[in-house]
């Protein structure tokens, strides 16, 4: 029991750090990711190839000074992106980055609690991460702040309907488990769920987009209209937090879509490919090989983000609101239909 305790407590703090570090690293990658796209240099005074840029830009959203408005509720101005921050960082307990280890009778899942409910957990986490963006632009007085968080609480809600019609289809394919180890566990043995679910793959990262408030859908944020939307009246740490909270929730939301559609640490040929190293189910290295293709898969999906932002122009409010009820929910709901009616006829549906 007392290993179990050391063991997650330990696995708590490493996930824990690699969200903060994705996170950090993320804005190096993004303006490196831009510049390449602009044909500049991005950063490069901090540290060699700028790597250090992350580091002096957290240490001066620290020591700035701390304003919070006269005008606002400074009890709930401090809760805003407290929980932002709070419910970004819960939704990666259940994520599985790699096989379970085994040393001697002991089994170690590099997974922090494996929940039968893991999908349900996620979306409704990432639900009350809503609440922090409403709280804080409430709490400001500000009316570019209450409109940029009607923006973003108005377009997650949404989103997240289509969001979630698009997960149920991938539900009844896998089997109804809604555990994220059971739905990665079974594209070991076949193929992965993006054969199966290629609409709702595509409805579910559009809608992560819409999600995590990432260009095209940054209307939240517009500064052209809104100055700087729902941390208009923000500065220092506690911006750092709203800024922190949309960059884990970008991470948290590639590592899902590579785990759902991707087979998460599985990849081709691995058995084949472990055999011929000579390793064992349960070996360590097995476990941190996942682990790599996982992140890699997760990185490559963040930088899709990074990606569409620099290509794509920002839609308009009107724009944004008719592709999520007009389009993705009738889209989400035939792939649905479609997908009940494909599960039937394989067998796996018994009306």
């Amino acid at each position: 029991m007392l290993t179990f305790v050391i063991y997650k407590s330990i696995l708590c703090v490493v996930i824990f750090a690699i969200s903060l570090g994705v996170a950090a690293y993320s804005t190096w990658w993004e303006r490196k990711f831009a510049a390449f796209l602009q044909d500049r240099k991005g950063p490069s005074r901090a540290g060699p190839f700028g790597l250090l840029q992350p580091l002096a830009d957290g240490g001066k959203m620290f020591f700035k000074e701390e304003i919070i408005p006269n005008v606002s509720n400074k009890f709930l101005f401090i809760l805003g992106p407290s929980l932002f921050l709070l419910t970004s960082m819960m939704t990666g307990v259940v994520i599985p980055w790699g096989k379970d280890v085994k040393i001697g009778s002991d089994i170690f899942s590099l997974q922090i609690t494996d929940i039968n409910i893991g999908i349900l957990y996620v979306l409704g986490v990432t639900s009350i991460g809503v609440y922090g963006i409403m709280i804080g632009g409430w709490a400001s007085n500000n009316k570019y702040s209450l409109l940029g968080a009607i923006r973003a609480s108005s377009q997650m809600i949404s989103y997240e309907i289509a969001m979630g019609i698009s997960i149920i289809a991938l539900v009844i394919t896998a089997g109804g488990t809604l555990s994220l180890r059971e739905i990665i566990a079974q594209q070991d043995a076949g193929l992965c769920n993006l054969v199966y679910q290629p609409l709702g793959f595509l409805i579910f990262l559009i809608c992560a987009f819409a999600e995590t408030n990432r260009a095209p859908f940054d209307l939240s944020e517009c500064e052209t209209e809104l100055i700087g939307g729902y941390n208009t009246e923000y500065s220092a740490f506690k911006l750092g937090a709203f800024l922190f909270a949309e960059y884990i929730n970008m991470f948290i939301s590639s590592a899902l879509m590579a785990g759902l559609y991707f087979g998460g640490y599985n990849f081709p040929f691995a058995h084949e490919f472990y055999n011929a190293l000579g390793l064992q189910e349960g070996s360590a290295i097995i476990s941190l090989i996942g682990f790599g293709v996982y992140f890699a898969k997760t990185c490559i999906f963040i930088s899709v983000f990074m990606w569409i932002r620099w290509t794509l122009p920002r839609f308009r409010y009107d724009q944004l609101m008719n592709l999520g009820w007009r389009i993705l929910i009738p889209l989400s709901i035939l792939n649905l239909v479609l997908t009940v009616v494909v599960e039937y006829f394989r067998g796996n549906i018994i009306l």
